[in-house]
């Protein structure tokens, strides 16, 4: 739903803000390979001049995916926000004269959705977007770093899988 809301909000903002988030999540696993690729070339004696272009481009991007990504997030939550107001207001005046908005359970409905908005609820979307954006790209990650081990070994990402969860699943209560 929220994604949903975001993409009418923006479209090509939330397809920006996805393809970020993917290359985010895949840069840590390839700085690993990269570096790897690196000492190998040291242990074989061959040219360093690939696999140091290769770490170097993967260290700048990791750098600077950061930012960029939290720009456009900040941007489309902030159009998102709008967005949803807008479909709220709509919402508030279309049907006519005032008796649907004195329905008590609609009356805590707006008293949250304005609570949210003014940030008394919690973080505003243009804020809150960033932390969405961090869990993500800790999951791309994690699934692209199993995809590289299973390369290695066809039960190293299930190790890493179970670990993974056990983690997430002890730590759910401090997460919250």
């Amino acid at each position: 739903m929220f994604f949903s809301a975001a993409h009418q909000a923006a479209p090509v903002l939330s397809v920006m803000w996805w393809l970020v988030l993917l290359l985010r999540g895949a840069m840590l696993p390839l700085l690993a390979v990269a570096t790897g690729s690196l000492i190998g070339a040291v242990n074989r004696g061959d040219s360093l001049t690939l696999p140091l272009v290769f770490v170097g481009v993967v260290f700048v991007l990791f750098q600077v995916l950061t930012p960029l990504h939290l720009a456009i997030g900040t941007n489309l939550g902030s159009r998102t926000a709008n967005w949803l107001n807008e479909q709220l207001m709509t919402a508030c005046v279309e049907p006519p004269g005032v008796a649907h908005l004195e329905r008590p359970e609609l009356v805590n409905d707006l008293t949250m959705a304005r609570d949210f908005d003014l940030g008394i609820m919690g973080p505003p979307l243009s804020i809150s977007m960033d932390f969405i954006a961090g869990g993500l790209v800790e999951l791309v990650s994690g699934l692209a770093a199993a995809i590289i081990l299973f390369g290695f070994a066809w039960w190293a990402p299930i190790v890493l899988v179970l670990g993974w969860g056990a983690t997430h699943w002890l730590l759910r209560e401090s997460g919250v």
